[in-house]
């Protein structure tokens, strides 16, 4: 039941935070799972996925269908701005009181599931109409955004952080646009592509829910996952050069063979981020033999090297390990074995300390289990890190499935986060993150 001070509250048309874990309103996995199925139909492909790649007719079509639920909860001044994202406010008490914005996206991969993305933004909107069904006003506006072409390369958050590099417009995208074609598809402005930029300081703080995309929430039977950050890559090319011959005529103790020492590599990779504590990965995820024939030797191999982990320190020290055991190969295979360091996919983002407190907290007083835990993949949350206090919060996927029609998280459990995220959000209302 309602505390009487609540019930008084109501009657003034505002909430006071200092609530018990009984007073606040509940979110209705009903409603939820009825919103997100809504949403599946936008795309819906054979397999019970979704084909809702960014820009796509599909994509446009699930962009008005969540418009018109902002538009029906009363949302201030909806608009798509020039990096094509979606964003409308809920005002807060204090006109001088610095937004709280929430957000995460839409579009999916090709043949992409039902719960990537749009989970998080679903429970945004779940929360804004838990706030308006109980009156619940905070001093700070609440922004809701969905980012365009998260899927294609975090274009939207990277607009508003106004990191997006204007060669990046030129990009082919899934849906046959140019990423600066999509943009002005759905409503954005390419030409003017950082007018929107959000300068640090601008937002009290950015909070982003998604489904992990793995199993360890699932697999331990946890409600939350506090996102300690999103893991940084980086990638190299590997050449291996041998001696090309014939692969009828040459004995085997005689041979240089490339191929040999980039399976060596590949499990010695594969140990090494075996071996060391932590929860650092390494991938080999392509190789190319050459000349490629049946019948000769490999005299060259070309292959990808990905390293991931929330501290640089330690992507460089599995680099410097792989580094090592390539030369030992290189030796005993005859071979040599040469790194380029191609990209920095992305860098660490390890989430605000006092957010992640904040979740932790919001849990603990839902009644929720959690873990802190980092993010292997990457969302829109780690472009926001550079501009406002950012924090994340995960709810399971099971059986850790995700980028596939059979990806699904109950309703109960998207209920779940998004009680989490009411509480998150109110308790940043109250606290002075500056």
């Amino acid at each position: 039941m309602f505390n009487k001070n609540f019930i008084g509250a109501l009657l003034i048309g505002t909430v006071s935070f200092n609530l018990g874990a009984q007073d606040l309103p509940k979110a209705s996995p009903d409603r939820m799972q009825s919103r997100i199925e809504k949403l599946s139909e936008y795309g819906r492909n054979s397999d019970g996925g979704v084909d809702r790649v960014a820009y796509s007719k599909a994509d446009i079509e699930g962009r008005v269908y969540i418009m018109s639920l902002m538009r029906s909860q009363g949302l201030e001044n909806i608009r798509i701005d020039v990096g094509g994202n979606i964003i409308g406010r809920r005002s807060g008490s204090d006109p001088n009181a610095k937004p709280i914005m929430v957000g995460s996206h839409i579009d999916s991969v090709p043949g992409g599931g039902n719960y990537d993305g749009d989970v998080g933004v679903i429970a945004n909107l779940e929360v804004i109409d838990l706030m308006n069904a109980s009156n619940i006003r905070t001093k700070s506006p609440v922004d809701v955004v969905v980012f365009s072409n998260e899927e294609g390369g975090l274009v939207g958050s990277l607009a508003m952080t106004g990191k997006l590099k204007p060669e990046t417009l030129d990009v082919m995208s899934h849906s046959g646009l140019t990423i600066g074609e999509g943009t002005r598809a759905i409503g954005g402005d390419p030409d003017n592509i950082l007018d929107d930029a959000i300068a640090p300081g601008i937002l009290k703080a950015f909070i982003e829910l998604h489904i992990e995309q793995g199993a360890f929430l699932d697999e331990e039977d946890i409600d939350i996952g506090v996102v300690e950050g999103i893991v940084g890559i980086n990638w190299w090319d590997i050449t291996i050069q041998g001696v090309a011959n014939h692969g009828g005529t040459t004995p085997m103790n005689r041979r240089q063979d490339a191929m040999v020492a980039a399976a060596h590599l590949t499990l010695a990779i594969n140990e090494i981020a075996n071996e060391l504590e932590g929860r650092q990965v390494a991938t080999v995820g392509r190789i190319q033999a050459f000349p490629g024939a049946p019948n000769v030797i490999p005299g060259k191999v070309v292959m990808s090297l990905e390293v991931r982990d929330l501290e640089q320190e330690k992507m460089d020290r599995v680099f410097s390990l792989v580094e090592a055991r390539a030369k030992d190969i290189a030796r005993k295979t005859g071979t040599t074995i040469n790194f380029e360091f191609i990209d920095v996919a992305s860098h660490p983002a390890p989430t605000d300390k006092r957010m992640r407190s904040i979740i932790a907290k919001a849990a603990k007083e839902a009644g929720y289990s959690y873990k802190l835990m980092p993010s292997g993949a990457g969302h829109d949350a780690q472009d926001m890190v550079s501009i406002a206090p950012t924090g994340m919060i995960f709810v399971p996927s099971k059986g850790g499935i995700s980028h596939s029609p059979k990806e699904y998280t109950s309703p109960d459990e998207m209920a779940k986060g998004a009680d989490v995220l009411l509480r998150a959000i109110l308790e940043i209302d109250k606290q002075k993150l500056d």
